[in-house]
């Protein structure tokens, strides 16, 4: 009977854990110079069991299917519609293309346009669904494997959705924010995360047309996604240019420059594992 006991006892604690437990707050993965360009992602089925009936995925950077953090793009037929369900693991999402809704299925649509934000909590029902010509949108995940479960699943780990449409994010300019130049005239609009040191955060850096710049990372890992726009970028002078599109994806080591040029205004989700500096 003892015995019986702590089993019991042991399985409650594990199961407590497992509802309560937060998102990863930090990524000890130290980044590395590399650039995938929007016409050279790798994609699959984000849910390979439905096959063509899922959405498509592409990957960015990590692998979605282990327990490590993972960036990866999602491409949605117009009309998608996904069952209730849950997942395991927390992620954030920005629209690139088209129109998105992620809420509760009794919920009334509110669609996403191209540069919104939004947070799905691990364990929370909800369902997902596209309603423009071509929909696309990067999903940030700080741990793995991102899986698809049922709602009888569903658990509360303590987090929230978030949803915010493009028109209520708050852009800071540079006067705001000491780490970015203010003759560069970026503005800012952060998503999550924390500012204290080593802590993971995510923001959205409004360039400019015209921008000529840099962004040097400080930070063991920096990750950088076009969401609208197109830059040129390159890690030095001698390098070749990469254009990069909606889509695309650069990651930098510590110490490292990327020298960034724009036709147009563009936007970029960034995440880092600590500071970086726009000049």
């Amino acid at each position: 009977m003892k015995n019986i006991l702590i089993i019991l006892t042991v399985a409650a604690v594990f199961a407590s854990n497992k509802i309560t437990a937060q998102t990863p707050t930090t990524d000890d993965i130290k980044s590395v110079n590399e650039v995938v360009t929007a016409d050279n992602v790798e994609w699959g089925w984000l849910n390979p069991l439905r096959g063509d009936k899922s959405p498509a995925a592409g990957k960015l950077w990590g692998d979605r299917t282990k327990n490590e953090p993972a960036g990866f793009l999602v491409k949605f037929k117009k009309g998608f519609s996904s069952p209730p369900h849950i997942h395991n693991i927390t992620y954030r999402g920005v629209v690139i293309k088209g129109l998105l809704h992620n809420d509760d299925e009794n919920a009334e649509k509110q669609w996403l346009p191209a540069g919104s934000y939004w947070q799905q909590p691990a364990g929370e029902a909800h369902i997902t669904a596209a309603d423009g010509q071509e929909n696309m949108a990067f999903l940030d995940i700080q741990e793995g494997p991102y899986l698809v479960k049922p709602t009888s699943e569903a658990f509360d780990n303590g987090e929230r959705p978030v949803n915010v449409d493009k028109t209520n994010l708050v852009w800071l300019n540079a006067n705001d924010i000491q780490w970015v130049a203010q003759k560069s005239n970026v503005q800012t609009a952060f998503l999550w995360g924390s500012h204290e040191k080593n802590q993971l955060r995510a923001a959205l850096l409004k360039l400019p047309a015209g921008f000529n710049g840099k962004i040097k990372n400080l930070s063991p890992n920096f990750r950088a996604v076009v969401i609208s726009g197109e830059v040129k970028h390159q890690f030095s002078k001698k390098d070749t240019k990469n254009k990069l599109q909606p889509g695309s994806y650069f990651g930098a080591k510590k110490n490292t420059t990327s020298i960034i040029s724009t036709a147009k205004e563009t936007i970029l989700y960034v995440r880092s594992n600590g500071e970086f500096e726009v000049k």
